[in-house]
């Protein structure tokens, strides 16, 4: 078993504390608000971002960058992607060399359109950085609900190290040597489940949404692919799997914004309403701008930038794209 630090106290960060202390590793939770942190040491409870689920008095809360990790084998980082790079600045000089750093966030950063990973090694070039990603909400892992996720390294022999000590009887970790259709894979469905949202808002079907989902697919794996990505990825739990359970689950705050979107609300109340980061909004533009940079065709995804960030209506932007000239289905991306 052992030592895991844990940066960030939302959902997905103490879910996975909650599992792994649940399972005999030693776990600690970094907090960067002191008033949370006193919050959760009192109720041994996250009421705001994960309430119901108990966090026992084994796992620690840290605010102190240095003491969370100093002592750790394995570091999560489990920061929304807009504050990746910052945090990992924060903690760069209390990482070690060779440290195992395991990124859980799903995103891109916005001005550099680098991989969450690539920001991650060129913040902490001393650390041998993994991503973990897969169809997993935190409301169901902090339950002990069966769930499959991926892992993948540069170092191939870390991330079965990781995939051992973290899997479980309710938990199956597979490796992928693919770190950047994980990557992208895993980023980029949260832009289409925004779209899946805003079908249901605006009173669409199953039919409706199952065409976005697919087609959607075809735009992730496109971009991947040109990225280097391999198209077997794509087809896999980062891929089709965080896919389907992103664009089906009302635990899915990308889904749930898109509804609100759907439904008339604008970009400034949909985020106040659902209260936690909509990675689909922080993404949208930087996965547009990659298609750019690409040269690869990705119409939902550029409808999508302008219902969010040009006023478009939504119903206009489905109509747009159901009106677009005949093509060949193209599944072969």
């Amino acid at each position: 078993m052992k030592n895991v630090a844990v940066i960030g106290s939302g959902s997905w960060g103490t879910a996975l504390a909650v599992m792994l202390d649940k399972y005999g590793h030693k776990v600690t939770i970094w907090s960067w608000r002191e008033e949370e942190a006193q919050a959760i040491r009192k109720d041994r409870e996250h009421k705001e971002f994960l309430p119901g689920i108990e966090i026992r008095d084994s796992i620690g809360i840290e605010t102190d960058p240095e003491k969370a990790v100093s002592n750790a084998d394995i570091v999560i980082t489990a920061v929304p992607s807009k504050f990746v790079r910052i945090n990992m600045e924060k903690f760069s000089p209390f990482l070690k060399e060779n440290q195992i750093l395991v990124n859980v966030a799903k995103g891109l950063e916005d001005n550099s359109l680098m991989r969450l990973s690539e920001v991650i090694k060129e913040c902490v070039p001393q650390c041998k950085v993994c991503t973990l990603v897969g169809p997993s909400h935190a409301e169901e892992v902090g339950r002990d609900i069966p769930t499959a996720c991926a892992i993948s390294c540069c170092d191939m022999e870390v991330a079965k190290m990781v995939q051992n000590e973290f899997m479980n009887p309710n938990f199956r970790l597979y490796t992928n040597s693919d770190m950047i259709g994980m990557e992208l894979g895993a980023a980029l469905k949260n832009v289409i489940a925004l779209a899946a949202g805003m079908s249901d808002g605006l009173g669409f079907g199953d039919n409706t949404k199952a065409a976005l989902m697919t087609r959607g697919m075809v735009e992730i794996s496109r971009l991947g692919i040109a990225m280097g990505g391999k198209a077997e990825t794509f087809m896999g739990l980062s891929g089709i799997g965080d896919l389907i359970v992103t664009c089906t689950s009302m635990h899915s705050r990308n889904r749930r914004a898109g509804i609100m979107l759907g439904e008339g609300k604008s970009l400034e109340e949909t985020l106040k309403a659902v209260h936690m980061v909509v990675e689909g909004v922080n993404t949208a533009k930087a996965a547009y701008d990659l298609s750019v940079k690409y040269n690869v065709d990705m119409p939902i995804t550029k409808e999508i930038n302008e219902v969010l960030f040009c006023g478009k209506d939504a119903r206009k932007a489905v109509m747009e794209l159901m009106s677009r000239v005949g093509k060949n289905e193209s599944i072969g991306f």
